[in-house]
């Protein structure tokens, strides 16, 4: 028997114990990415060896499987290659899941040094071209890459070099047991509605898009009591908040900074706004979703039109489109039962969808066969 999961056919089979190792070189702390192969990697240590190699010490802290610091400066980095190849004969690793482009090159390079498979994990759109370094990295030496959505698979077959069967469209697995026992929460009253955001506070989120939409609403609707909320951390946050100064939204717009349990403030929100420029397919919309928001989103150049359907379980505008963006902020605030109607499709359309047992039996599929042929070559 087949089901499909995220448009990749998986075949019930028993899966023997295989060892993983994840890479995340990520500098900058933590992101929707970072949080994607947590759920992953101690969902998959349930019935494997998984193991990390980080960068961050707020990265790797919040792991909590077998895990080694290495320093990934570049590409190329000697250091990092030989504590990877040791890490992979000392556990005796079958695959390699690297989260970064610069990660991509160090796995590809120790996986053919050492005879492993090598799956990359790519959670945004990228269209490859032709070049010569991209077939290296993506193709000659990678056996297999897992993407989050259709879109994103569809802009990397523009490539030549890349082939059909070699990409496994696998949504991101949400931890539902965690959302559930925060959904099953009481949730403490607040007077209006609340407009709730998260991620990295950065160029590419857009922060400042929300933010003139947000005062532009409360100029259409100055009897609105609605608050906005910044759930996150990144180099932006003072501009932001200079930026809601600037505009006079005292006590309008607040910002949390990072929060290493976030569900507790998202079940708080009556409404989730993604303004990014470009994402693959947010966990931070999914988790919203899940507990309950009514989503606002940019098209983000991503999967969100695989999960969101325009004016049934959200509201989509165009990218950098600001009126649009007021305008759906505004209808979800003066309709209550739109916004109730909308948040409870919304938790419905990824309950299932996104189930954590669906996605872990993909991603054991694909690299069970990626190991196989890899063997073989």
């Amino acid at each position: 028997m087949k089901l499909d999961i995220g448009g990749f056919p998986v075949l019930h089979i028993n899966i023997q114990c295989m060892n993983f190792l994840f890479l995340n070189s990520a500098k900058r702390g933590w992101g929707g990415n970072e949080r994607s192969i947590q759920i992953v990697a101690h969902a998959l240590a349930g019935s494997h060896q998984v193991v990390l190699a980080f960068r961050d010490a707020l990265v790797g802290d919040r792991f909590d499987i077998p895990k080694y610091r290495l320093p990934f400066r570049f590409e190329l980095d000697p250091e990092t290659i030989t504590g990877l190849v040791s890490i992979v004969r000392k556990h005796r690793i079958e695959v390699i899941i690297p989260s970064k482009r610069k990660d991509y090159v160090l796995a590809g390079v120790v996986s053919r040094l050492c005879g492993v498979g090598n799956v990359l994990w790519l959670g945004a759109k990228r269209e490859l071209g032709r070049s010569l370094l991209n077939d290296l990295v993506y193709n000659r030496l990678a056996d297999g890459i897992i993407v989050n959505a259709r879109e994103i698979r569809d802009a990397l077959l523009k490539s030549p070099f890349m082939r059909h069967e070699r990409i496994a469209v696998i949504y991101n697995g949400l931890d539902t047991d965690a959302l559930d026992d925060a959904r099953a929460e009481r949730i403490q009253g607040h007077v209006g509605v609340r407009i709730v955001t998260m991620g990295r506070l950065d160029e590419n989120k857009r922060g400042d898009l929300l933010i003139r939409a947000f005062s532009r609403m409360l100029v259409d609707a100055p009897e609105l009591k609605v608050e906005l909320v910044f759930i996150g951390e990144g180099p932006r946050r003072k501009a932001l908040a200079a930026l809601a100064d600037s505009l006079k939204l005292d006590g309008k717009v607040s910002f949390t900074g990072f929060q290493p349990n976030p569900y507790p403030l998202l079940r708080q929100g009556d409404i989730f706004a993604m303004t990014s420029k470009l994402e693959g397919l947010s966990i931070a919309l999914l988790e919203a979703m899940y507990l309950d928001n009514a989503p606002v989103s940019t098209l983000a150049g991503g999967g969100v039109k695989e999960i969101i359907c325009d004016g049934v379980n959200g509201f989509l505008v165009g990218d950098g489109d600001e009126e649009a963006l007021d305008s759906a902020l505004l209808r979800l605030c003066r309709d209550t039962e739109l916004r109730k109607n909308m948040a409870s499709a919304a938790h419905t359309s990824v309950a299932e969808r996104f189930a954590l047992p669906g996605v872990i039996s993909g991603i054991e599929t694909f690299c069970r066969e990626v190991c196989v042929k890899s063997v073989r070559a």
